[in-house]
């Protein structure tokens, strides 16, 4: 008895290889901002770590949104390591300013990654990319707004916490035209 057997196709486009690319990407950010979250609670910042702590998970959703789009297209996939992340920072504002470097880096990579399936003529991926355009906007304009009360505040991390409490940055998202994520969204 023979089964039906789905093919696998090589990556072979540029684009192909940029979303696995950015899968690397997306799980770096994540790792990154698990230490960060870590490190505010290890500092008794429970605001402020579990902002970081969502935020890793939401990475790790967008890598694997990638994963499924390239399992939904039949393109081969392979997640890559990640190099390892900082973990010691000499104050609390150098995590922040350092999430919204890397925001604008995911931005740069994601804003790359559409120009190519836009110039492949790959309407489906283009699409798919529409998604991750728009959230980063809105992700690095999260990360600027932190940074901005962060320095208002003046290192008063007791002012971050009270923030956080009463403006829950990034938790009022409508995420129902997100695309799937493999495995299921953690």
């Amino acid at each position: 008895m023979t089964g039906i057997v789905k093919k696998i196709e090589p990556r072979t486009s540029r684009a192909q290889n940029l979303l696995e690319n950015q899968v690397g990407n997306e799980l770096t950010v994540s790792q990154q901002y698990l230490a960060a979250a870590v490190w505010y609670d290890q500092r008794d910042l429970p605001r402020l770590a579990s902002y970081f702590y969502r935020h890793a998970v939401k990475k790790r959703n967008d890598a694997m949104r990638i994963v499924q789009y390239m399992l939904d297209n039949n393109i081969e996939v392979e997640i890559p390591g990640v190099p390892a992340v900082c973990n010691d920072f000499s104050d609390p504002r150098e995590l922040i300013a350092l999430a919204l470097e890397q925001e604008r880096n995911v931005t740069e990579e994601v804003t790359t990654l559409s120009r190519a399936v836009r110039e492949e003529g790959d309407y489906l991926g283009e699409q798919f990319m529409r998604w991750f355009l728009t959230e980063q906007v809105e992700e690095v304009s999260e990360m600027t707004t932190m940074l901005n009360v962060m320095d208002r505040s003046q290192g008063n991390m007791f002012d971050m916490e009270d923030y956080l409490k009463r403006d829950p940055v990034g938790d009022s998202r409508n995420e129902s035209m997100a695309p799937s994520v493999a495995g299921g969204k953690l």
